[in-house]
């Protein structure tokens, strides 16, 4: 329930959708057509865009700024310090776009100062049951994680990328645009862009072509992507001469470039293609 600052009681203008059972500080901004369901707790520093609604029993503290027209299902928390024992209490923050959908249970964790103090989803991302964003990651947008979908501190996920059930992903990796990561994954270092990933430890099987082809991919991109990867991970060149060769040969191809950069800047070194098992 809200109330006002005094301690007087409760404010009677209630915003229309919100139950008079949920707990709202009276410095949270609430925009208009916000629905917030019975005993949800909102924390003063949160900011909620218009359309969005909030289901029972979800909880939002911190410095959190969440866009339009997003779903959030009971049991799911946002903007809780990070599970980082260096946090000693700093102001960060969580940024979220507009239209995602957090089902039951998922939890996303303000940034910490040494990650930037920020944790940031982008729109049109589909989180499921218990899925788990961690301190100073990044999410672009149309991301989908199956349930159970965990990242660990300060991992970067591209644009229409999945996550499968159960998968976990190690601080600092990066997810590829497009990537399609299989359930039950552990990711250790960076995941290819287009590409199929999977297992435990994740291996790399080649360019995902029925997901590309699903999402209206031309088949020259796709086979150029085939091809260009072939060359990269053949074992008896050198990375950076096949980098060169593939930029020379498909240079004007827009999704092999993409590959290109995202091979050359990885911190932590990316997974390889098993060439001749799915490529």
């Amino acid at each position: 329930m809200r109330h006002d600052s005094a301690g007087e009681g409760p404010v009677i203008d209630w915003l229309e959708g919100i139950d008079e059972r949920a707990v709202i500080h009276p410095d949270a901004r609430i925009a208009g057509g916000v629905s917030v369901g019975p005993f949800s707790v909102i924390g003063p520093e949160v900011e909620i865009g218009s359309g969005t609604w909030i289901g029972p029993h979800v909880t939002i503290d911190g410095q959190v700024r969440i866009g339009e027209d997003n779903r959030i299902f009971p049991g799911t928390t946002i903007g809780f310090a990070p599970q980082d024992l260096k946090y000693a209490g700093e102001a960060t923050r969580v940024e979220i776009g507009d239209r995602n959908v957090f089902r039951e249970g998922c939890q996303v964790h303000r940034g910490t100062i040494g990650g930037g103090g920020l944790t940031q989803i982008g729109s049109d991302s589909f989180f499921m049951v218990l899925s788990h964003v961690a301190h100073d990651c990044r999410i672009g947008d149309h991301v989908i994680f199956a349930n159970a979908g965990t990242l660990a501190g300060h991992v970067e996920v591209g644009d229409h990328a999945t996550i499968g059930a159960y998968t976990g992903v190690h601080q600092f990796c990066r997810i590829g645009q497009h990537a399609f990561i299989g359930g039950y994954s552990v990711v250790t270092r960076d995941a290819l862009p287009y590409c199929l990933t999977v297992g435990n430890r994740a291996l790399c099987y080649g360019i995902n072509r029925v997901g590309l082809k699903r999402k209206g991919f031309a088949r020259d991109a796709i086979s150029a992507l085939e091809r260009a990867t072939r060359k990269i991970f053949r074992p008896e060149t050198r990375r950076d001469q096949a980098l060169v060769e593939v930029e020379a040969e498909f240079g004007g191809i827009e999704e092999v470039r993409q590959v290109v950069e995202f091979i050359r800047s990885s911190r932590r070194g990316v997974i390889p293609i098993r060439l001749g098992q799915g490529t």
